[in-house]
């Protein structure tokens, strides 16, 4: 009893001195040794931290480096390029400020589809917001949650394909690849799409029948980022619509050649042979994504070729850029498995388990929902589930007849969902780029990133109990 209230306790304090704005690196290492030491081990913590936390650390950064690395150059590539900016610049052409909410939303859906960080997306599309709500004269309060439901929702865990880290990381458990459960997927996407646009538009006439418009707000007259993304200049922002497309579109492509045609039509007995411990078949689908981003990212370099202002500057930028988001999950996923090693975990375990124990998709929600809440971060979230639970759900959907396909996609969905609370770093950065509060802004954010997609996940859970996945 003693270890389990001491792993209530360091996850409580976990998620409150995270939305305070202390490191999960620091955060992460700590908050497992109040566990430890509140369970009464502390006298093994040195040996658990070396031997639990940083094996398990470590063993993430190995399995998911080339994704966030790649992912975060590709994003700062399509930035610096200007293709961000000649893709969301069509789309403002074609649908105009009469359609300001719709036309942002489908910008960063784009975007974000085709493999562009969030974070990128999010610097880059907003001045574009700003201009069109201010000339539509809808709420200003109301860009966060307009950026997020494009960022955050149907292009991050529900569409087949999406290069998104959350829909990588239940291949490796799952033996899974990203196009898991496409149809379902599909549902989902299209139900958080459609209701987020829903409460967005009714959110929007609501306040022009209170008169209520776009509001008075001091912008500030640089719009570069505060982390320093690159805005593109005006020699790269030019860039041919078909060009700027083609990477997005080779992200996808390729990702899926190799993961229906080309390794399924592989002899992978020679890999076998060299690496008795490897399974091709469970890993494949990180190696598509792989291939799929480095192609993109070459693609993108090779076809600005003599217009680029400052390529090492891009290059060193999107490089640099991927190491504190992977560290941050990494340590979550440490501080996952030093708690999974607690005598007070079984305890939570079993209590998880049994929710549904004859269908361990919902057991698999409450847990993924939980956890990515408690961490702000769904990838972080996910992480620890699956490293502490996920062979559990695996067996339990192997002995019930639940596809691996459909816990994954219910997995990644199920992270979506709370991981957007307050102390979200993700919420916390976008409300720092549009210049709002969570005051002012955080109902519509939560609405759009918690009750569409909490909805899409009990649709995808029930379809896929009565149908199975497809």
């Amino acid at each position: 009893m003693a270890s389990t209230l001491a792993i209530v306790v360091s996850l409580i304090l976990l998620m409150y001195l995270a939305y305070r704005g202390i490191t999960v690196l620091l955060l992460a290492p700590l908050m497992a040794a109040l566990a430890v030491l509140l369970s009464g081990e502390i006298g093994i913590f040195l040996p658990i931290y070396t031997d639990t936390f940083m094996k398990a650390l470590g063993g993430y950064v190995m399995q998911f480096l080339p994704i966030f690395l790649l992912g975060a150059l590709f994003g700062q590539l399509m930035a610096d390029s200007g293709a961000a900016h000649s893709i969301s610049q069509w789309i403002v052409n074609k649908l105009g400020e009469r359609h300001a909410i719709i036309t942002v939303v489908l910008a960063c859906g784009i975007l974000t589809y085709g493999g562009v960080s969030l974070f990128v997306v999010a610097f880059a599309i907003y001045p574009i917001a700003r201009d069109l709500f201010q000339a539509a004269d809808i709420p200003k309060r109301l860009i966060p949650a307009t950026i997020a439901l494009g960022s955050f929702t149907f292009t991050m865990t529900a569409l087949p394909g999406t290069p998104a880290i959350q829909n990588a990381i239940p291949i490796p458990y799952y033996g899974t690849n990203v196009f898991a459960a496409p149809g379902l997927g599909i549902i989902a996407g299209a139900i958080m799409l459609g209701l987020g646009l829903w409460w967005l538009q009714s959110r929007a006439s609501r306040a022009r029948l209170a008169g209520e418009g776009y509001g008075q707000h001091v912008e500030a007259d640089d719009d570069t980022p505060a982390n320093g993304a690159a805005t593109p200049n005006s020699a790269l922002s030019h860039m041919p619509l078909l060009l700027a497309i083609l990477p997005l579109v080779l992200v996808v492509g390729v990702n899926a050649l190799f993961t229906y045609v080309v390794f399924p039509g592989m002899d992978m007995s020679f890999i076998t042979e060299r690496f008795p411990h490897l399974e091709p078949s469970r890993i494949a689908g990180l190696w598509a994504l792989i291939i799929a981003l480095a192609v993109a990212c070459c693609v993108l370099v090779v076809s600005r070729l003599g217009r680029w202002t400052n390529l090492r500057a891009t290059v060193n930028k999107g490089v640099f850029g991927f190491m504190l988001p992977l560290f941050n999950t990494a340590s979550e996923v440490g501080y996952g498995a030093v708690i999974a090693g607690l005598a007070g975990f079984a305890i939570i375990r079993d209590a998880v388990l049994n929710v549904t124990p004859h269908n361990p998709l919902i057991s698999e929600a409450i847990a993924m929902n939980v956890l990515a809440g408690i961490t702000g971060s769904s990838s972080g979230g996910l992480s620890i589930a699956l490293q502490t639970l996920g062979a559990d759900y695996l067996r339990m959907a192997q002995e019930v007849g639940i596809s691996p396909e459909l816990l994954h996609r219910v997995a990644v969905l199920a992270a979506g969902g709370f991981d957007t609370l307050p102390h979200c770093g993700a919420i916390i950065t976008l409300l720092s780029i549009c210049k709002l509060t969570h005051r002012q802004s955080y109902l519509n954010i939560a609405a759009v990133t918690m009750g569409g997609p909490f909805i899409a996940l009990v649709s995808v859970i029930t379809l896929g109990t009565l149908f199975g996945s497809f």
